[in-house]
């Protein structure tokens, strides 16, 4: 299996897999990169997955389709997404491109995102668009800090080897945040180092895995004292549980300035 990360609008990824059995795309927000890809490759492209229905993760859909009008648009079950073929939903098992996928529902920074888990015995592949970033996760835009923590929990939950294709390439303005809270974690010193080498030679810093995620990445760490303490000195005030302390560090991220 061939995994590439396909720069794209700003700052965001598409997510190209090639497998013995197809050619799959993720979020693709515009389908330039895609095509160009396509043609340099000399190949077709039989499926696409959307985790939500921002413009910058669906725009270029329609425009694939048209090149390729057998092609398969797996999708949330929203009506926001016109161009989806099959609409998907928590829990089902689907196959796209010759390769099987668990769709989990992972509302917060929408209320229809979900995130598509491929638990393959060579590569643990997991497509969560703009809902775990590589040390952060997505703004809520439409649902509550509950409904994030809840969905971040689930992911975080996955197999530590678990290859994590975000949507955008944010991991060095998310990493200038999760050093001011937790500025001890020498998991996330290096994780901070290694990611300004990659930027440094203009190569993604994607996929990270669960294992960096768990060990670095705040949002995913409300439960561990350093955190904890800094997000209470911030609001100042004791912080009832984890989700609480979530939530105030989601806040604090959003007026956060490097």
């Amino acid at each position: 299996m061939q995994l590439h990360a396909l720069p794209a609008l700003s700052d965001n990824y598409i997510w190209l897999v090639r497998s013995a059995t197809g050619v799959l795309v993720v979020d693709p927000g515009d389908a330039a990169p895609v095509l160009h890809a396509a043609d340099a490759g000399g190949f077709a492209v039989d499926a696409v997955l959307l985790t939500h229905h921002h413009h910058d993760h669906i725009g270029g859909a329609a425009r694939l389709r048209a090149r390729w009008p057998s092609i398969a648009v797996l999708a949330p079950d929203d009506e926001r997404i016109e161009v989806a073929t099959q609409r998907v939903a928590d829990g089902d098992s689907v196959r796209a491109a010759g390769l099987h996928f668990d769709v989990i529902a992972v509302p917060g920074h929408t209320t229809s995102h979900v995130a598509f888990f491929h638990d393959g015995p060579a590569e643990r592949l997991l497509f969560c668009g703009d809902t775990l970033f590589s040390l952060g996760c997505g703004r809520l835009f439409e649902g509550s800090a509950a409904q994030m923590h809840d969905s971040l929990s689930r992911l975080a939950a996955l197999p530590a080897s678990t290859r994590v294709c975000c949507g955008h390439e944010y991991t060095l303005s998310n990493a200038a945040f999760a050093r001011v809270v937790d500025p001890d974690n020498q998991a996330l010193r290096r994780r901070t180092e290694k990611a300004q080498a990659m930027r440094d030679q203009a190569r993604p810093t994607l996929p990270s895995t669960i294992a960096d995620e768990r060990a670095c990445n705040p949002f995913l760490r409300c439960g561990e004292p350093a955190v904890v303490a800094a997000v209470e000195r911030h609001v100042g005030q004791p912080l009832a549980d984890a989700t609480a302390v979530f939530a105030g560090l989601r806040r604090w991220k959003d007026g956060f300035a490097a």
